[in-house]
């Protein structure tokens, strides 16, 4: 199998390694010990030379620091490259010709070390050290290439979804429109149940659109926006349910008590109804009535619960608010996309309020909290 080009460009990037010792002969003979044909090494007699070329090179794998040199130690410059953000990530290994002085190693240490070598230096020793570091490296960097490559991957896709998305309601507005109209029109049975189930599938795909247009924006904005303004919670359901009474033959009971005024975005809310309310049409228990209760009894929150018989499979309550789940029906049919209830969740929260479903003897509950003012 042909490897990825971007994997094979990555895998010819040689690795970086910085020595520092202010002796030559020390260097040579560090980089003869080190080299091979996927290392790049970098070479410093002094720490100002070290940290010049840190300034010009960046994912530096390792760096190994004498540490007797004059003017700047092996500490100090572990202190200065401690202190810069782009190189404070660095591993530090330094390498002295002292003798193992405990305390010189608590100093190195401190200064962020992760080793203390000492001269002279066992060549396998040191090989086995700086290999370590060199494949983490290899893997951070492959660990950031494939990331890098995944949010491009979904940045493309979300970009995608929503082009495709806003492109496809100009032909579904039209066979809305044109299916509303032979239902009008029809004279025959046949021709207007036709029409009928045609403007039903527009519907549906439009409320799927719109799903995978909540979604690209919730992704692409870390949530919903909200239009909030004044609002009663109890007209705004008898509203919805009248709306839904069209549509279906299932008995909507609406109850409320208490004050249902508050502070939301109504077509939010709206929307939130509507998907609770048209699960449970579909998948409640068709010989029982479905209920809708308000409560404003409490001072700083107005409860919605939506009730119906039934229950959810014990497998799905885990996943059912999350995206692309909970949608499938039994025999593995979806009457969705399966984001009804994610958007659901991400409205919601977008109020500052809270969803719960409790799913038990034959009975399923989905109960909404939301703040009067969410601020």
């Amino acid at each position: 199998m042909k490897r990825p080009a971007s994997l094979d460009a990555q895998r010819e990037t040689p690795i970086k390694c910085l020595i520092v010792d202010d002796i030559a002969e020390n260097l040579v003979a560090l980089e003869a010990l080190l080299h091979r044909d996927d290392l790049l090494i970098l070479q410093a007699r002094s720490g100002a030379q070290a940290l010049e070329l840190l300034l010009l090179h960046h994912d530096i794998a390792l760096a190994l620091l004498d540490v007797q040199m004059p003017e700047m130690n092996g500490f100090e410059l572990a202190e200065m490259i401690r202190g810069r953000e782009r190189t404070r990530h660095i591993p530090l290994i330094f390498i002295t010709a002292g003798s193992q002085n405990i305390d010189w190693q608590f100093k190195g240490y401190d200064a962020g070390a992760v080793d203390f070598l000492y001269k002279p230096i066992d060549p396998h020793m040191l090989l086995s050290k700086v290999e370590v570091f060199f494949t983490l490296h290899r893997q951070k960097r492959a660990l950031a290439h494939e990331l890098a490559e995944r949010t491009e991957a979904l940045r493309i896709n979300e970009m995608f979804m929503a082009v495709l998305s806003h492109d496809l309601r100009t032909p579904l507005t039209s066979v809305t429109l044109a299916s509303g109209a032979l239902v009008r029109a029809s004279t025959d049975t046949k021709s207007a149940a036709l029409a009928a189930r045609i403007l039903s599938s527009a519907r549906r795909m439009d409320g799927m659109i719109e799903d995978l247009l909540d979604l690209t924006r919730i992704r692409q904005h870390g949530g919903l926006s909200l239009h909030s303004s004044p609002l009663d919670l109890g007209e705004l359901c008898a509203k919805v349910v009248e709306e839904l009474r069209d549509h279906s033959s299932r008995e909507v009971v609406l109850s409320s008590a208490g004050d249902l005024s508050g502070y939301w975005d109504g077509d939010r809310l709206a929307q939130v109804l509507t998907n609770l309310l048209g699960n449970a049409q579909r998948h409640g228990a068709a010989d029982q009535p479905i209920g809708l209760h308000l409560d404003g009894t409490q001072k700083g929150t107005v409860c919605m619960e939506i009730s119906n018989g039934g229950c959810i499979p014990a497998e799905l309550l885990p996943v059912l608010f999350k995206p692309f789940r909970g949608g499938e029906a039994k025999g593995g049919r979806r009457d969705g996309l399966g984001l009804g209830l994610y958007i659901v969740q991400q409205i919601v929260t977008s109020h500052g309020g809270s969803i719960e479903v409790h799913s038990a003897d034959h009975h399923t509950r989905f109960t909404v909290t939301l703040p009067r003012n969410p601020g």
